[in-house]
């Protein structure tokens, strides 16, 4: 059972009142979302029965994100995501839920960021896997993302589409693009700001320590926006990293093909749920 909750945070001294779900039991399971999308994007995993009896699965929407709301005096400033707000708002909500040495798991950018926090909280996670990321990921950020001329809607929407493996079920690949349809003007634009302007961790991944805390890259072959070229280039930088190419998947894998996403995805947890802290 699928249950939703909000919660008010703390960010930059700003309340914040942040919507998520929780499925299931056992080891949390943080997931973290994409770019100007929000945590409908794990619906699937989260009705998985045989990962929640093992894992508690809880994902939250971003602040401006799909239920989400912005803090109060958003339309005073441009939304621009960066990677100390990023890890701020992860860990602000980790410690309103008193959330105790979870995975976390994100996807994109929300698989970037989890490098981050493995290299500056190693102690405070069990691991973290890093769905289609890599240490930085150049060339998306450009002004057609959000322009008065241009519907956001569609063109996020028809952007990301084309990220998806053509063997995923058309249905879920729809999913997607119905999820990326209903983000805020802006939104998207100012995630990939982070995603691919602020981000670049090329100098810090090499000091995480994966013995403290384990570091699994996941990417499908199928993405152009962070090729498994760009993550496996990344995972060697990191000593003790692991990764792993997925056949027929693209850049959603939670969303477009959930079921070959747990195939790849069951070793990986079934060690972390061994790991003790």
């Amino acid at each position: 059972m699928i249950k939703g909750h909000y919660v008010t945070v703390t960010i930059n001294h700003e309340p914040h009142d942040i919507y998520y779900e929780k499925a299931g039991n056992g080891t949390p399971l943080l997931c973290l979302h994409t770019a100007g999308a929000d945590s409908r994007q794990y619906y699937d995993l989260m009705k998985d029965k045989e990962l929640t009896e093992n894992f508690q699965v809880i994902a939250f929407d971003m602040p401006y994100h799909g239920r989400s709301m912005p803090p109060n005096g958003w339309w005073k400033e441009q939304y621009l995501l960066n990677t100390d707000r990023y890890v701020k708002t992860i860990m602000a909500f980790i410690d309103a839920l008193n959330i105790e040495h979870p995975v976390v798991m994100g996807c994109s950018m929300g698989g970037s960021i989890t490098l981050e926090l493995a290299y500056r909280f190693p102690d405070k996670f069990r691991g973290v896997i890093a769905l289609e990321a890599a240490a930085k990921t150049g060339g998306r950020f450009n002004e057609y993302l959000f322009h008065p001329q241009v519907h956001g809607g569609e063109m996020c929407a028809t952007n990301v589409y084309g990220l998806m493996a053509p063997q995923s079920p058309e249905e879920l690949r729809r999913k997607a693009w119905w999820i990326y349809s209903q983000g805020a003007p802006g939104i998207y634009y100012g995630d990939i700001y982070f995603y691919s302007e602020d981000w670049d961790a090329t100098n810090r991944v090499a000091q995480i320590d994966t013995k403290k805390c384990p570091v699994f890259m996941l990417t499908g072959e199928y993405d152009y926006s962070c090729t498994p070229e760009m993550s496996k280039d990344t995972a060697d930088k990191i000593p003790g990293a692991y990764f792993k190419e997925m056949k027929e998947i693209g850049h959603f894998p939670m969303t477009e093909n959930p079921d070959l996403l747990m195939k790849y995805l069951q070793p990986v947890l079934l060690e972390l749920s061994a790991k003790t802290n």
